[in-house]
């Protein structure tokens, strides 16, 4: 039997199948850093920050499926948190904040670190915030904050005061008037639209002549359907960014990632396309999906909020991707004519020409591409990808091919820096036997990365077996510029690289990896960077793999508009000091648009 009110609220977790808290300590949660080390059911997992505690939160609800719970202190700890939270929320991910407060009868009298929390989380858990202030209360706190998460995938926030957290414990409210009596019963609820509203749907895909799939992170469960489908309708697949494991990039009718980051078979898909069938997918970026009246359109999403949002869709099935379309399946006709699902397969293998071609170009010292290239056909069954924002996620997008059984991630709504090491961690807890690859640029590791190497350090021997490849690699793509926001400067406000914000200090991440405990490889001519992959997938300890790259590759969009082409001219004739360097790589990056080779080489 619990004895305080800490001891409680861990009891509670665990039943709910909580198995780790990702948090930090500070005197805000004493009481609750105290019951951890009363029981031996929920592990407590120091990261170096709060915010990569909820980064670590957010990671494992994506890739588990299930909650992630974080902690931290009242006043600066809590609002460490806030960034992870917002990465979880606006990517739908289902999260619990604990976080402590000064005591209750300190609160409204200006107190050392106190902040008025409620209304600190009230937007990034909107859903359910609030403050426990009597014991008897704290059993249906933690139940509707669990079960709000994960039912509405969303963040939720619990509030505790220092002093009720040794108060004894009140597992069950007295039966009186004006308390909760709440449950961790299963919870069922219809996940499959009505009839009517199918057949509406399949009526419309079985009409259309040139069907286009765009799959994203709520079909991640659905790949054997969303094949089936493509293979019935004739169709091609695109894929938002967070459903880029969705369906493997090994099929011949799998166009990519959309968007900016996207390629040009999916750019060219979407504006010839007569129908489109959305899938999991709050992709916001209008510009690159058929134009509107161009095409019918048939969304599948688990929140009606999230229908006929992006694109004026014609009928909306409000319900779970997979259930969804496996009861679609049995209505829809398979098209006799494939020409439509031919012409983007012939697209789809030679933009993988293309790709091949482009990372193979020459560059000082390594081409970006190459790296992300050389990757791909050594990934482990089963691997577990993570990517931080920033021109890392340009390379990700396009030139790594996910396999069935493999997960990936970045953070999609937010697009946030920082989450790559803190999602890997989170993932290595989850699956230990798993290899997983953090795919980071080097502002990204400045700005937090390194950090989180301290924690690989901390923990690492808990996932590995002797002997074993540790399965651990963070790769880090080192050109000292935040080149993200350099192209962005360059192609979207027609300026040139400003060094004062852009350019990095000179950092090795490699040595400092060693400094540690941990494997460091350094990496700087192109002919070391596949024997690079295979010591660092090989290594028996954590490894980072630092590779030196060239910043002036330019991250092409898949269709080059007359501004964004006036921009970057723009940025040159204003001296960009990369001028010649960005000029030469253009060129070949344009040639091998233009003029892939017929077979890889």
């Amino acid at each position: 039997m619990a004895a305080t009110v800490a001891d409680f609220l861990l009891q509670r977790l665990h039943e709910w199948g909580v198995e780790r808290v990702f948090g930090y300590p500070g005197d805000g949660i004493n009481g609750i850093v105290g019951a951890f080390g009363r029981q031996d059911k929920i592990a407590f997992i120091q990261s170096r920050h709060e915010e990569m505690s909820a980064f670590m939160a957010t990671g494992h609800a994506k890739f588990t499926g299930e909650v992630g719970v974080c902690l931290a202190t009242s006043g600066p700890g809590a609002i460490h948190l806030l960034n992870g939270l917002y990465d979880a929320k606006l990517d739908h991910q289902p999260v619990v904040a604990i976080v402590g407060q000064q005591r209750r009868a300190a609160l409204g009298g200006d107190y050392q670190q106190e902040v008025d929390l409620a209304s600190l989380f009230k937007d990034v858990a909107h859903e359910y915030v609030h403050m426990a202030t009597d014991p008897a209360q704290v059993r249906h706190l933690i139940d509707r904050a669990m079960r709000i998460a994960r039912e509405q995938r969303c963040v939720t926030c619990i509030i505790f005061p220092n002093d009720l957290q040794d108060l004894p414990a009140v597992p069950v409210p007295p039966r009186e008037h004006g308390t909760v009596h709440s449950g961790m019963g299963a919870l069922g609820h219809s996940m499959v639209p009505d009839a009517a509203t199918l057949r509406m749907a399949a009526d419309i895909l079985n009409q259309g002549k040139k069907v286009a799939i765009l799959a994203g992170a709520g079909a991640l469960q659905a790949t054997e359907e969303l094949i089936e489908i493509a293979d019935l309708l004739g169709a091609g697949v695109a894929k938002a960014l967070l459903g880029k494991a969705a369906v493997p990039d090994e099929l011949p009718f799998v166009t990519g990632s959309i968007g900016l980051l996207g390629t040009k078979p999916s750019h060219d898909m979407m504006n010839g396309c007569d129908t489109l069938l959305m899938v999991g997918s709050g992709f916001p970026y209008s510009e690159f999906l058929p134009e509107e009246g161009q095409a019918r359109g048939v969304q599948i999403d688990i929140d009606a909020k999230m229908t006929s949002l992006r694109y004026p869709m014609e009928c909306s099935l409000v319900g779970d991707a997979r259930a969804t379309l496996r009861a679609l399946i049995p209505l829809l006709e398979r098209k006799v004519d494939r020409s439509w699902q031919a012409e983007i397969e012939e697209n789809v293998a030679r933009w993988w020409r293309v790709m091949e071609a482009r990372a193979m170009n020459d560059a000082d010292p390594v081409n970006p591409q190459h790296v992300f290239w050389e990757l791909s056909p050594r990934l482990p069954d089963n691997a577990i990808l993570t990517c931080d924002s920033g021109s890392a996620a340009n390379w990700y997008a396009r030139d790594i091919k996910l396999r069935r059984g493999m997960k990936a991630s970045l953070s999609g709504g937010l697009a946030s820096m920082g989450p790559g090491v803190p999602y890997a961690i989170a993932a290595k807890f989850a699956f230990p036997e798993r290899t997983v690859i953090a795919l980071v640029g080097d502002g990204a590791m400045q700005m937090n990365g390194i950090n989180e190497l301290i924690t690989i350090s901390k923990y690492w021997r808990q996932w590995t077996r002797e002997g074993m490849p540790a399965g651990l690699v963070i790769m880090v793509l080192k050109n000292n510029d935040l080149n993200q926001v350099t192209w962005e400067q360059r192609a979207m406000s027609g300026d040139p690289r400003y060094a004062d914000s852009q350019a990095l200090p000179d950092f090795s991440y490699a040595a400092y990896a060693e400094l540690i405990g941990l494997k460091g490889i350094h990496v700087e001519r192109p002919e070391d960077v596949a024997r690079g992959w295979e010591q660092a997938l090989a290594s028996e300890r954590p490894c980072v793999l630092e590779v030196v790259t060239d910043p002036s590759v330019p991250p092409l969009p898949p269709d080059i508009t007359v501004k964004q082409a006036g921009a970057f001219f723009s940025a040159l004739f204003k001296g960009d000091a990369d001028s010649i360097a960005m000029v030469r790589a253009s060129i070949k990056e344009t040639w091998d648009g233009w003029f892939p080779p017929k077979e890889g080489r």
